[in-house]
Protein backbone atom coordinates (compact mmCIF):
# COMPACT_ATOMS: atom_id res chain seq x y z
CA UNK A 1 0.00 0.00 0.00
CA UNK A 2 1.36 3.00 -0.89
CA UNK A 3 0.95 5.51 1.73
CA UNK A 4 0.83 9.72 2.26
CA UNK A 5 1.04 11.58 5.21
CA UNK A 6 -0.85 14.61 6.31
CA UNK A 7 0.36 16.67 8.98
CA UNK A 8 4.04 16.24 10.57
CA UNK A 9 3.63 17.38 14.22
CA UNK A 10 3.85 14.72 16.77
CA UNK A 11 0.48 13.08 15.90
CA UNK A 12 2.00 11.69 12.83
CA UNK A 13 5.08 9.87 14.01
CA UNK A 14 3.09 6.60 15.24
CA UNK A 15 1.81 6.13 11.95
CA UNK A 16 5.53 6.75 10.44
CA UNK A 17 7.33 4.40 13.28
CA UNK A 18 4.98 1.50 12.05
CA UNK A 19 5.51 1.40 8.76
CA UNK A 20 9.64 2.22 8.47
CA UNK A 21 9.69 -0.26 11.48
CA UNK A 22 6.88 -2.83 11.70
CA UNK A 23 5.35 -3.09 8.14
CA UNK A 24 7.93 -1.66 5.95
CA UNK A 25 7.78 -5.22 3.46
CA UNK A 26 4.05 -4.67 3.19
CA UNK A 27 3.44 -0.40 2.72
CA UNK A 28 5.42 2.71 1.35
CA UNK A 29 5.06 5.71 2.80
CA UNK A 30 5.70 7.67 -0.81
CA UNK A 31 4.78 11.32 0.11
CA UNK A 32 4.69 13.58 3.04
CA UNK A 33 2.74 17.02 3.15
CA UNK A 34 2.54 20.09 6.08
CA UNK A 35 2.06 23.70 6.33
CA UNK A 36 5.57 24.18 7.74
CA UNK A 37 8.59 23.92 5.80
CA UNK A 38 10.78 22.72 8.50
CA UNK A 39 8.43 20.36 10.21
CA UNK A 40 7.67 18.88 6.71
CA UNK A 41 11.99 18.79 6.02
CA UNK A 42 12.29 17.02 9.14
CA UNK A 43 10.24 14.62 8.91
CA UNK A 44 11.31 13.47 6.02
CA UNK A 45 15.29 13.75 7.16
CA UNK A 46 13.57 10.10 8.70
CA UNK A 47 11.47 8.85 6.57
CA UNK A 48 13.62 8.82 3.66
CA UNK A 49 15.64 5.56 4.12
CA UNK A 50 19.85 5.12 3.59
CA UNK A 51 20.51 4.27 -0.33
CA UNK A 52 16.99 6.25 -1.66
CA UNK A 53 16.77 9.49 -3.28
CA UNK A 54 14.42 9.53 -0.17
CA UNK A 55 10.27 10.59 0.10
CA UNK A 56 8.62 13.13 -1.75
CA UNK A 57 7.23 16.43 0.21
CA UNK A 58 4.53 18.93 -0.13
CA UNK A 59 3.79 22.08 1.13
CA UNK A 60 0.15 21.77 2.18
CA UNK A 61 -1.45 24.14 -0.81
CA UNK A 62 0.13 21.54 -3.08
CA UNK A 63 -1.77 18.53 -1.71
CA UNK A 64 -4.14 18.00 -4.58
CA UNK A 65 -0.65 17.95 -6.69
CA UNK A 66 0.66 15.15 -4.26
CA UNK A 67 -2.39 12.83 -4.95
CA UNK A 68 -1.93 13.20 -8.93
CA UNK A 69 1.85 12.74 -8.95
CA UNK A 70 2.58 10.10 -6.16
CA UNK A 71 -1.25 8.15 -6.54
CA UNK A 72 -1.23 6.56 -2.93
CA UNK A 73 -3.54 4.29 -1.89
CA UNK A 74 -4.12 6.13 1.36
CA UNK A 75 -3.61 9.22 3.21
CA UNK A 76 -3.00 9.20 6.99
CA UNK A 77 -4.59 12.61 7.95
CA UNK A 78 -2.42 13.96 11.52
CA UNK A 79 -3.74 17.33 11.15
CA UNK A 80 -5.23 20.02 13.41
CA UNK A 81 -8.98 18.65 14.04
CA UNK A 82 -10.75 21.46 12.24
CA UNK A 83 -8.20 20.96 8.87
CA UNK A 84 -9.71 17.30 9.00
CA UNK A 85 -12.68 17.32 6.39
CA UNK A 86 -10.89 19.21 4.11
CA UNK A 87 -8.52 16.76 3.63
CA UNK A 88 -10.42 13.55 4.16
CA UNK A 89 -12.87 14.98 1.52
CA UNK A 90 -10.17 15.88 -1.02
CA UNK A 91 -8.75 12.23 -0.47
CA UNK A 92 -12.10 10.45 -0.89
CA UNK A 93 -12.54 12.30 -4.22
CA UNK A 94 -9.35 11.51 -5.78
CA UNK A 95 -10.48 7.94 -5.10
CA UNK A 96 -8.17 7.33 -1.66
CA UNK A 97 -8.94 5.77 1.68
CA UNK A 98 -8.04 7.61 4.74
CA UNK A 99 -6.58 7.01 8.05
CA UNK A 100 -7.29 9.64 10.36
CA UNK A 101 -6.26 10.76 13.92
CA UNK A 102 -9.48 11.43 16.13
CA UNK A 103 -11.70 13.51 16.13
CA UNK A 104 -13.07 12.80 12.96
CA UNK A 105 -14.24 16.42 12.68
CA UNK A 106 -14.82 19.02 15.26
CA UNK A 107 -18.20 20.52 14.01
CA UNK A 108 -21.71 19.46 12.09
CA UNK A 109 -20.56 21.30 8.86
CA UNK A 110 -17.73 19.60 8.40
CA UNK A 111 -19.04 16.14 9.41
CA UNK A 112 -22.12 16.91 6.64
CA UNK A 113 -19.03 17.14 3.80
CA UNK A 114 -17.20 13.97 5.02
CA UNK A 115 -20.35 11.92 5.50
CA UNK A 116 -21.92 12.98 1.70
CA UNK A 117 -18.26 12.61 0.50
CA UNK A 118 -17.97 8.76 1.83
CA UNK A 119 -21.80 8.33 0.50
CA UNK A 120 -20.89 9.67 -2.98
CA UNK A 121 -17.40 8.18 -3.50
CA UNK A 122 -17.88 4.78 -1.43
CA UNK A 123 -14.37 5.35 0.04
CA UNK A 124 -13.41 4.25 3.49
CA UNK A 125 -11.89 6.35 6.58
CA UNK A 126 -10.86 4.83 9.87
CA UNK A 127 -10.51 6.74 12.86
CA UNK A 128 -7.46 5.28 15.57
CA UNK A 129 -9.87 4.91 18.50
CA UNK A 130 -6.44 2.99 20.31
CA UNK A 131 -8.58 3.13 23.39
CA UNK A 132 -10.88 0.38 21.92
CA UNK A 133 -7.99 -2.42 21.89
CA UNK A 134 -6.47 -2.10 25.68
CA UNK A 135 -6.37 -5.21 27.16
CA UNK A 136 -8.46 -3.58 29.55
CA UNK A 137 -11.23 -1.60 28.03
CA UNK A 138 -11.73 -4.69 25.51
CA UNK A 139 -12.26 -6.90 29.20
CA UNK A 140 -14.93 -4.65 29.97
CA UNK A 141 -16.66 -5.23 26.70
CA UNK A 142 -16.14 -8.40 26.82
CA UNK A 143 -18.13 -8.25 30.41
CA UNK A 144 -20.65 -6.26 29.31
CA UNK A 145 -21.53 -7.88 25.71
CA UNK A 146 -22.09 -11.69 27.63
CA UNK A 147 -24.76 -9.61 29.83
CA UNK A 148 -22.28 -10.44 32.94
CA UNK A 149 -24.44 -7.64 34.90
CA UNK A 150 -27.75 -7.91 32.71
CA UNK A 151 -29.15 -4.76 30.85
CA UNK A 152 -26.96 -1.59 31.54
CA UNK A 153 -29.18 0.96 33.55
CA UNK A 154 -26.80 4.01 33.98
CA UNK A 155 -23.14 4.63 33.98
CA UNK A 156 -20.94 7.31 35.68
CA UNK A 157 -17.32 7.44 33.71
CA UNK A 158 -15.29 10.59 35.10
CA UNK A 159 -11.97 11.37 33.47
CA UNK A 160 -9.04 13.17 35.13
CA UNK A 161 -6.59 15.58 33.56
CA UNK A 162 -3.38 15.89 35.53
CA UNK A 163 -1.77 19.33 35.40
CA UNK A 164 1.20 19.00 32.90
CA UNK A 165 -0.79 16.94 30.42
CA UNK A 166 -4.17 18.96 30.80
CA UNK A 167 -2.52 22.09 30.87
CA UNK A 168 -0.99 21.48 27.35
CA UNK A 169 -4.51 21.78 25.95
CA UNK A 170 -4.38 25.52 26.74
CA UNK A 171 -1.08 26.51 25.19
CA UNK A 172 -1.57 25.10 21.53
CA UNK A 173 -4.11 25.16 18.99
CA UNK A 174 -6.61 23.27 20.97
CA UNK A 175 -7.43 26.26 22.87
CA UNK A 176 -9.80 27.85 20.75
CA UNK A 177 -13.06 25.91 19.34
CA UNK A 178 -12.62 26.85 16.40
CA UNK A 179 -9.52 24.88 15.71
CA UNK A 180 -10.64 21.61 18.01
CA UNK A 181 -14.44 21.62 19.18
CA UNK A 182 -12.75 22.10 22.52
CA UNK A 183 -12.19 19.24 25.07
CA UNK A 184 -15.86 17.49 24.67
CA UNK A 185 -14.83 17.23 20.97
CA UNK A 186 -11.30 16.78 20.75
CA UNK A 187 -10.48 14.78 24.11
CA UNK A 188 -14.06 13.18 25.26
CA UNK A 189 -14.12 11.82 21.68
CA UNK A 190 -12.33 8.90 23.11
CA UNK A 191 -14.30 8.64 26.10
CA UNK A 192 -18.38 8.35 23.87
CA UNK A 193 -16.37 6.42 21.64
CA UNK A 194 -15.95 3.81 24.31
CA UNK A 195 -18.92 4.19 26.08
CA UNK A 196 -20.95 3.61 22.13
CA UNK A 197 -19.04 0.50 21.79
CA UNK A 198 -19.47 -0.66 25.17
CA UNK A 199 -23.07 -0.33 24.95
CA UNK A 200 -23.41 -0.80 21.70
CA UNK A 201 -25.89 2.41 21.62
CA UNK A 202 -25.83 5.65 20.37
CA UNK A 203 -26.75 9.08 22.14
CA UNK A 204 -30.10 10.33 21.80
CA UNK A 205 -30.00 13.59 24.39
CA UNK A 206 -27.55 15.43 25.91
CA UNK A 207 -28.10 18.19 29.12
CA UNK A 208 -24.49 19.32 29.56
CA UNK A 209 -22.71 22.17 31.40
CA UNK A 210 -18.62 23.58 30.98
CA UNK A 211 -17.11 26.30 32.40
CA UNK A 212 -13.46 27.89 32.76
CA UNK A 213 -12.75 28.15 36.27
CA UNK A 214 -8.82 27.37 36.59
CA UNK A 215 -6.96 28.25 33.35
CA UNK A 216 -7.81 31.84 33.27
CA UNK A 217 -5.81 34.91 34.50
CA UNK A 218 -6.93 35.09 37.90
CA UNK A 219 -5.47 32.01 38.44
CA UNK A 220 -2.10 33.39 37.80
CA UNK A 221 -2.88 36.46 40.34
CA UNK A 222 -3.84 33.55 42.44
CA UNK A 223 0.13 32.37 42.01
CA UNK A 224 1.73 35.34 42.22
CA UNK A 225 2.26 35.34 37.94
CA UNK A 226 0.25 38.25 37.09
CA UNK A 227 3.12 39.84 34.91
CA UNK A 228 3.45 36.54 33.10
CA UNK A 229 4.06 37.22 29.50
CA UNK A 230 2.03 35.31 26.47
CA UNK A 231 4.40 33.07 26.13
CA UNK A 232 7.08 30.43 28.31
CA UNK A 233 10.04 31.34 25.94
CA UNK A 234 10.40 34.62 26.89
CA UNK A 235 8.31 35.10 30.14
CA UNK A 236 9.76 36.91 32.64
CA UNK A 237 8.34 34.75 35.89
CA UNK A 238 8.64 31.43 34.11
CA UNK A 239 11.34 30.57 36.68
CA UNK A 240 8.70 30.81 39.46
CA UNK A 241 5.66 29.26 37.12
CA UNK A 242 5.27 25.48 37.80
CA UNK A 243 3.12 25.11 34.33
CA UNK A 244 6.41 26.83 32.40
CA UNK A 245 6.83 24.53 29.29
CA UNK A 246 10.90 24.78 27.92
CA UNK A 247 10.77 23.80 24.15
CA UNK A 248 14.46 24.19 24.35
CA UNK A 249 14.78 21.29 26.91
CA UNK A 250 12.58 18.23 24.68
CA UNK A 251 14.86 17.57 21.64
CA UNK A 252 11.67 16.66 19.67
CA UNK A 253 10.13 19.42 20.77
CA UNK A 254 12.66 21.93 19.58
CA UNK A 255 13.24 20.22 16.60
CA UNK A 256 9.66 19.72 15.41
CA UNK A 257 8.24 23.75 16.94
CA UNK A 258 10.67 25.88 18.25
CA UNK A 259 13.01 25.80 15.23
CA UNK A 260 9.66 25.74 13.04
CA UNK A 261 8.65 29.33 14.45
CA UNK A 262 10.42 31.37 11.96
CA UNK A 263 8.11 29.60 9.51
CA UNK A 264 4.83 30.25 10.45
CA UNK A 265 4.92 32.24 14.06
CA UNK A 266 3.04 29.00 15.14
CA UNK A 267 4.25 29.03 19.03
CA UNK A 268 3.96 25.41 21.05
CA UNK A 269 4.52 27.12 23.78
CA UNK A 270 1.48 30.08 24.94
CA UNK A 271 0.70 31.04 28.38
CA UNK A 272 -1.88 28.63 29.68
CA UNK A 273 -3.36 31.88 32.06
CA UNK A 274 -4.12 33.93 28.87
CA UNK A 275 -7.10 35.49 29.03
CA UNK A 276 -8.57 34.70 24.73
CA UNK A 277 -8.43 31.11 25.48
CA UNK A 278 -11.70 29.62 24.06
CA UNK A 279 -12.05 26.37 25.39
CA UNK A 280 -13.50 24.83 28.91
CA UNK A 281 -11.52 23.28 31.48
CA UNK A 282 -14.54 21.68 33.81
CA UNK A 283 -17.34 19.70 31.66
CA UNK A 284 -19.94 18.05 33.08
CA UNK A 285 -22.46 15.91 30.42
CA UNK A 286 -25.95 14.02 30.90
CA UNK A 287 -26.21 11.66 28.45
CA UNK A 288 -29.55 8.85 26.82
CA UNK A 289 -28.80 6.49 24.32
CA UNK A 290 -31.20 4.36 22.15
CA UNK A 291 -30.65 1.47 24.30
CA UNK A 292 -32.54 3.51 27.60
CA UNK A 293 -28.98 3.67 29.10
CA UNK A 294 -27.95 6.69 30.50
CA UNK A 295 -24.43 8.55 31.81
CA UNK A 296 -23.51 10.77 34.26
CA UNK A 297 -19.83 12.21 32.24
CA UNK A 298 -17.02 14.07 33.85
CA UNK A 299 -13.87 15.77 32.84
CA UNK A 300 -11.23 18.30 34.16
CA UNK A 301 -8.09 19.45 33.19
CA UNK A 302 -6.30 20.36 36.39
CA UNK A 303 -6.58 17.22 38.28
CA UNK A 304 -3.58 16.46 40.81
CA UNK A 305 -3.59 12.84 39.41
CA UNK A 306 -4.28 11.42 35.77
CA UNK A 307 -6.90 8.55 34.63
CA UNK A 308 -10.33 7.29 34.62
CA UNK A 309 -13.06 5.59 37.12
CA UNK A 310 -16.22 4.09 35.50
CA UNK A 311 -19.18 2.19 37.35
CA UNK A 312 -21.49 0.34 35.15
CA UNK A 313 -24.86 -0.21 36.85
CA UNK A 314 -26.36 -3.29 35.39
CA UNK A 315 -29.42 -5.32 36.30
CA UNK A 316 -27.79 -8.16 37.91
CA UNK A 317 -24.80 -6.27 39.55
CA UNK A 318 -22.08 -3.32 38.79
CA UNK A 319 -18.81 -3.56 37.05
CA UNK A 320 -16.42 -0.57 38.66
CA UNK A 321 -12.80 0.26 36.80
CA UNK A 322 -10.18 2.24 37.73
CA UNK A 323 -6.74 3.08 35.85
CA UNK A 324 -4.41 5.94 37.57
CA UNK A 325 -2.22 6.36 34.82
CA UNK A 326 -0.30 9.42 36.89
CA UNK A 327 -0.09 9.15 40.76
CA UNK A 328 0.23 12.96 41.19
CA UNK A 329 1.86 15.82 39.84
CA UNK A 330 4.88 17.12 42.15
CA UNK A 331 6.45 20.72 41.23
CA UNK A 332 5.69 19.70 37.69
CA UNK A 333 7.15 16.05 37.86
CA UNK A 334 4.60 13.45 36.79
CA UNK A 335 4.84 10.41 38.68
CA UNK A 336 3.23 7.44 36.38
CA UNK A 337 2.14 4.58 37.54
CA UNK A 338 2.95 0.93 38.18
CA UNK A 339 1.77 -1.94 36.83
CA UNK A 340 -1.29 -2.67 39.21
CA UNK A 341 -2.61 0.83 39.14
CA UNK A 342 -5.76 -0.77 36.97
CA UNK A 343 -8.46 -2.50 38.75
CA UNK A 344 -11.22 -3.86 37.50
CA UNK A 345 -14.07 -5.05 40.61
CA UNK A 346 -17.46 -7.14 39.77
CA UNK A 347 -20.31 -7.08 42.38
CA UNK A 348 -23.31 -9.68 41.40
CA UNK A 349 -26.04 -9.41 43.66
CA UNK A 350 -26.36 -11.32 46.30
CA UNK A 351 -22.57 -11.85 46.07
CA UNK A 352 -19.44 -10.65 47.74
CA UNK A 353 -17.37 -8.35 45.49
CA UNK A 354 -14.40 -9.94 43.10
CA UNK A 355 -11.81 -8.71 42.14
CA UNK A 356 -10.68 -9.53 38.32
CA UNK A 357 -7.36 -10.10 37.11
CA UNK A 358 -6.65 -7.35 34.29
CA UNK A 359 -5.43 -8.39 31.56
CA UNK A 360 -1.55 -6.68 30.49
CA UNK A 361 0.37 -6.04 27.10
CA UNK A 362 3.31 -4.16 26.12
CA UNK A 363 3.47 -1.31 24.26
CA UNK A 364 1.89 2.09 23.99
CA UNK A 365 -1.92 3.00 25.79
CA UNK A 366 -2.09 -0.07 27.73
CA UNK A 367 -0.48 -2.27 24.72
CA UNK A 368 -3.09 -0.72 22.55
CA UNK A 369 -1.01 0.45 19.98
CA UNK A 370 0.71 -1.98 18.55
CA UNK A 371 -2.70 -4.33 18.30
CA UNK A 372 -4.91 -1.22 16.59
CA UNK A 373 -1.73 -0.61 14.17
CA UNK A 374 -1.44 -4.24 13.41
CA UNK A 375 -5.39 -4.30 12.64
CA UNK A 376 -4.85 -1.30 10.24
CA UNK A 377 -1.51 -1.91 8.35
CA UNK A 378 -1.59 -6.50 8.27
CA UNK A 379 -5.26 -7.11 9.15
CA UNK A 380 -4.69 -10.45 7.16
CA UNK A 381 -1.86 -11.57 10.12
CA UNK A 382 -4.25 -10.55 13.11
CA UNK A 383 -6.74 -13.23 14.60
CA UNK A 384 -10.35 -11.89 13.42
CA UNK A 385 -11.71 -9.14 15.68
CA UNK A 386 -14.54 -10.46 17.63
CA UNK A 387 -14.84 -6.91 19.22
CA UNK A 388 -15.43 -5.25 15.96
CA UNK A 389 -13.12 -2.65 17.66
CA UNK A 390 -12.76 -0.96 13.84
CA UNK A 391 -13.89 2.98 13.89
CA UNK A 392 -15.35 3.83 10.34
CA UNK A 393 -16.62 7.13 9.79
CA UNK A 394 -19.93 6.49 11.22
CA UNK A 395 -18.44 5.16 14.37
CA UNK A 396 -16.27 8.58 13.88
CA UNK A 397 -19.55 10.27 13.67
CA UNK A 398 -21.21 9.42 16.79
CA UNK A 399 -18.51 9.77 19.05
CA UNK A 400 -18.27 13.27 18.44
CA UNK A 401 -21.87 14.09 18.21
CA UNK A 402 -21.93 13.79 21.68
CA UNK A 403 -19.29 16.26 22.25
CA UNK A 404 -21.29 18.67 19.54
CA UNK A 405 -24.15 18.46 21.37
CA UNK A 406 -22.73 19.10 24.81
CA UNK A 407 -20.91 22.28 23.35
CA UNK A 408 -24.80 22.76 22.24
CA UNK A 409 -26.25 22.46 25.54
CA UNK A 410 -23.70 24.92 27.51
CA UNK A 411 -24.11 27.52 25.03
CA UNK A 412 -28.09 27.33 25.23
CA UNK A 413 -28.29 26.02 28.30
CA UNK A 414 -31.54 23.65 27.35
CA UNK A 415 -31.21 19.68 26.26
CA UNK A 416 -30.24 18.66 22.56
CA UNK A 417 -31.85 16.03 20.72
CA UNK A 418 -29.41 14.68 18.56
CA UNK A 419 -31.55 13.27 15.56
CA UNK A 420 -33.23 16.57 15.44
CA UNK A 421 -30.10 18.07 15.46
CA UNK A 422 -29.12 15.65 12.87
CA UNK A 423 -32.06 16.16 10.85
CA UNK A 424 -32.14 19.68 10.72
CA UNK A 425 -28.75 19.82 9.00
CA UNK A 426 -29.81 16.98 6.75
CA UNK A 427 -27.02 14.54 8.29
CA UNK A 428 -27.45 11.30 7.19
CA UNK A 429 -25.51 8.59 9.49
Amino acid sequence: MKIAIVGCGSRHQMFRDAVLEDYADRHEIVALCDSNPHRLNEAAKIVSQPGTNGVATYLAADFDRLIAEQKPDTVVVATPDFLHADYIVRAFEAGCDVICEKPLTIDLSRLKMIVDAQARTGRQVKVTFNYRYSPARTQIKELISAGTIGTITAVDFRWHLDRVHGADYFRRWHRQKENSGGLLVHKSTHHFDLLNWWLASVPQEVLASGRRVFYRPETAVEMGLQDHGPRCADCPVASSCLFRLDLAADENLKRLYREAEHEDGYYRDLCVFDAEIGIEDTMQAHIRYASGATANYTLTAYSPWEGLEITFQGTKGEITHRHVEVHGVFGGVRAHADEDAITTTLHLAGEAPRQLEVPKAEGSHGGADPVMLGYIFNPEGMEPDRYGRASDHVAGAWSILTGIAANASIESGSLVHIPSMLNARGIRI
